[in-house]
């Protein structure tokens, strides 16, 4: 099964929810920042939210979250884009804090349970949204629930789950975004709050395999709500050579001049995806060159 995200209406329109299996991308992201396996859930489940919230945008609108706290693992950053793509990385790969008493992964330690979560949505406008919000738990779940009462003021339930099996593989991931609607009465609300009350962690719904839409029918009772729509998700970055060498273009010639000299060419990594590019000493020449040119 491919990762995908299912948005659907319940409870007369007024609860919108957002459920997601994000297993092969928290996979992805893993092995190229060759995580360890506490901070392969904190990366897994600011993964996991990013690519939510870039569903709910429209378009070729993104945003990025930047997650800032206190804990070794801080900052985690998420890019997500509006067709379901996303990109994340981790400041510290190889942090595994001493696990709760019930044998939980401890994601507050490595998060850190002070600092801030940021989201900045690029909504094709000349300013962008931006929203940030202290934390307050470093679990990322609770985080992303306050930023959305708090910053975007819509009630909302966030539940996330990254499930790490033997040799820190990841056998799982997933979650889910449910918002109230304008209108909903206390008869809705009571309803929704006793269900999220009665629903087992993510974690022990994506070990025993349920799919997104079986996630929403737990949250919204059968029949009580309508799929609007399927939309894959995977993980994507978007760096290149040729970005690299635009980028390059923006550096004085003092410092083209080095790489050149000195260095004998430049040698760059994504912070995203780890992918390690090599621009020779001819294409440097080449670059200050034409910067020489034009400015003349």
């Amino acid at each position: 099964m491919k990762d995908y995200l299912v948005k659907a209406l319940a409870y007369d329109d007024k609860i919108r929810i957002y459920a997601i299996r994000s297993t092969d991308m928290v996979k992805e992201a893993a092995r190229r920042h060759d995580t360890w396996r506490t901070v392969t859930a904190a990366l897994g489940r600011a993964l996991t939210a990013g690519t939510m919230m870039g569903c709910m945008l429209k378009g070729d609108e993104k945003l990025t979250v930047k997650i800032e706290g206190n804990g070794p693992a801080s900052p985690i950053i998420v890019d997500a884009q509006a067709q379901g793509s996303a990109r994340g990385y981790v400041t510290n790969s190889h942090v595994d804090p001493e696990r709760y008493d019930s044998g939980k992964l401890n994601v507050a330690a490595a998060v850190g349970t002070e600092g801030s979560l940021s989201v900045v949505k690029d909504l094709g406008m000349r300013d962008h949204f931006t929203g940030n919000v202290p934390l307050v738990s470093g679990e990322l779940g609770e985080d992303f629930t306050y930023y959305f009462a708090t910053s975007e003021q819509t009630p909302s339930s966030v539940g996330l789950g990254v499930v790490i099996g033997k040799e820190d593989i990841v056998e799982g991931a997933g979650g889910f975004i449910l918002q109230i609607m304008p209108g909903a009465d206390d008869e809705i609300l009571d309803e929704v709050e006793s269900r999220l009350q009665a629903l087992p962690p993510v974690s022990s719904m994506i070990r025993r395999g349920d799919t997104p839409e079986q996630i929403v029918e737990q949250l919204a009772g059968s029949g009580n709500y309508r799929i609007l729509e399927t939309k894959d998700t995977w993980f994507e970055c978007q760096c290149s050579k040729e970005r690299i060498v635009t980028a390059l273009y923006s550096l004085d010639d003092e410092e083209l001049s080095a790489m050149i000299h000195e260095d004998g060419g430049a040698e760059t990594t994504c912070h995203f995806c780890r992918e390690q590019y090599w621009i020779s000493k001819e294409e440097l020449e080449n670059i200050l060159s034409e910067k020489q040119s034009a400015s003349r």
